[in-house]
């Protein structure tokens, strides 16, 4: 596997066009009935609408791509079977969220979910109702998964400017870090107790990262690459 490759732009043109996916057609009873199977083993996965990218291009100001509309079926059935169309990419927004005393925080998928175990930023693929227009929102896309998976709220977090974008293969995430006034301990109790209220949180443990020796084999080679970054060497 090659390193991640980072970009740091401005801006961000992702612009939905209307490209319809040859896999997606062209496999289709296959990612149908690998959607089957993988439902019995775990029954809530939803087949909902999600945007991938292709044509990724990147200059010193700015990042752009083509987004097309898809199958989460599709998307998965893509993933699990190792990308075997490389010129389609999973782009999507993170909010690296860090403490007031410096610690990143990450959550752990819950088990019924199709990445269960990964340890990373809040964040997913975006889905439709991040579109504006057909304008592709990633501020507003990783608000909503803040928002559905911690329970923090726009008005909790300090937004810089500017993205890094980290590329590792066929993923592309567009990070960004979000300042919290409190303390990294009672951000992680305080995102627990909101996971315990709900009936089926997508997180099932939320983690705490100061430094890279807190780094586990759960967490994506992007995380850990970008999260690299946020210290002084030595």
């Amino acid at each position: 596997m090659t390193a991640p490759i980072f970009h740091r732009v401005a801006q961000l043109e992702l612009i939905r066009d209307g490209w319809r996916w040859p896999f997606a057609d062209d496999q289709r009873a296959a990612i149908d009935a690998h959607f089957a199977q993988r439902q019995l083993e775990k029954p809530e996965l939803f087949n909902g609408r999600v945007l991938l990218g292709r044509n990724a291009r990147f200059t010193r100001e700015s990042f752009s791509a083509d987004i097309f509309e898809t199958d989460f079926a599709s998307f998965l059935a893509w993933r699990d079977w190792g990308y075997p169309d490389q010129g389609v990419f999973n782009g999507f927004g993170m909010g690296a969220l860090r403490s007031s005393d410096g610690a990143f925080v990450l959550g752990e998928m819950g088990r019924h979910t199709a990445n269960a175990g990964r340890v990373y930023f809040p964040g997913g693929t975006p889905d439709p109702s991040d579109l504006r227009g057909d304008r592709l929102d990633i501020e507003a896309s990783i608000s909503r998964e803040i928002a559905e998976e911690t329970g923090l709220l726009k008005t909790d977090y300090r937004s810089g400017t500017g993205w890094c974008c980290v590329v590792s293969g066929t993923v592309i995430a567009i990070l960004r870090v979000l300042e919290v006034d409190q303390p990294g301990a009672a951000l992680r109790d305080r995102i627990a107790a909101n996971l315990a209220r709900q009936v089926l949180p997508e997180l099932c443990a939320i983690h705490l990262v100061r430094a890279p020796g807190d780094f586990t084999a759960a967490m994506p080679g992007f995380v850990t690459a970008f999260l690299a970054t946020q210290w002084p060497p030595g």
